[in-house]
């Protein structure tokens, strides 16, 4: 995961900990699946692997991770003799995937990327369309990242109709992190934005209560 940039990380103690809920401004919490992300074999259950392994299956050629975490995905991607880059701004997170072996930059996504216009497929899994509570910005990145006829796999919220945008924090059990922005986006939002983003939507799958959105650069 990753925040827009000027936002302090508040990732890196999540990632230490990984016992984190999501609070809201209102006074809801959500936990995170921090163990789904950092795939740790004691805590990452069948159906979570099963969801990754569906991912890659749609990567076809040179993948590129937005906010890619420990770099799951990235792994996944490589054992298929894919190429691969994971991107992410927590500095834990980081390590963690330079620590599996694989190859990870420690950078803002809206900053300067290898290979811009010529990846084939773009990730934004695990929420990470809500960087930064801009989720036109983030996808009119990615779609920027990757070459004509490529895709980029977008992951919703089912629970979301449209758009919601919020002020959140990360909470562990000794920390609390600042406020910053960040949203959430359902089928309706995603079909929104995609067409502004000089995307199209080729289709949706779902599998286990997760929802994807595939869309293509023409």
């Amino acid at each position: 995961m990753t925040t827009s940039a000027g936002v302090p990380n508040p990732f890196d103690a999540m990632f230490a900990s990984r016992h984190t809920v999501l609070r809201r401004t209102d006074g809801s919490a959500q936990q995170w699946p921090v163990h789904r992300w950092c795939d740790t074999d004691s805590a990452a259950d069948d159906l979570d692997r099963q969801f990754d392994t569906l991912v890659a299956d749609r990567c076809h050629g040179a993948t590129i991770d937005l906010g890619c975490g420990p770099g799951r995905l990235v792994d996944e991607l490589v054992t298929r003799r894919l190429i691969a880059l994971g991107v992410d701004s927590s500095t834990v997170a980081v390590a963690m995937a330079r620590a599996r072996g694989v190859t990870v930059l420690h950078r803002d996504i809206h900053g300067p990327l290898p290979g811009e216009g010529r990846w084939t497929t773009a990730l934004l899994i695990d929420g990470n369309i809500g960087i930064g509570g801009a989720p036109d910005r983030v996808l009119t990145r990615a779609a920027a990242l990757i070459r004509p006829g490529g895709t980029v796999l977008v992951e919703i919220d089912p629970a979301v109709e449209h758009i919601e945008y919020e002020e959140v924090r990360v909470e562990g059990e000794s920390y609390a992190s600042t406020w910053f922005p960040w949203a959430r986006i359902g089928l309706l939002g995603a079909e929104s934005l995609c067409h502004g983003c000089g995307l199209t939507i080729l289709g949706t799958w779902e599998h286990a209560g997760r929802q994807v959105v595939e869309m293509i650069r023409p």
